[in-house]
């Protein structure tokens, strides 16, 4: 796991915020990150869902499995809402 979480910086996870955080959830993954602390994370839409299974699919494609905590509950109501909570793995 690497020393520092960059996911800890972001506030959203929405249509805005969506290039800038694929791109740093990966470059985390690819330095062997595999748990991301979404609790900063004040906003989100369904881009922000779109991106969290993106970084798990990225993660699973090297190999990695990608825990999600701290998952605010306007992101997890979200992902219930669109039948995709069981695919985002929490601890």
């Amino acid at each position: 796991m690497a020393e520092a979480n960059p996911m800890l910086s972001l506030e959203a996870l929405t249509f805005q915020s969506a290039p800038a955080a694929l791109e740093q959830g990966c470059a985390a993954i690819a330095a062997g990150e595999t748990e991301f602390d979404l609790g900063g994370i004040k906003a989100a839409d369904s881009s922000g869902i779109a991106l969290l299974l993106a970084w798990q699919r990225r993660a699973l494609a090297a190999g990695q499995r990608l825990t999600f905590v701290n998952v605010p509950e306007n992101v997890l109501k979200l992902a219930a809402l669109y039948g995709v909570d069981g695919l985002l793995p929490r601890s």
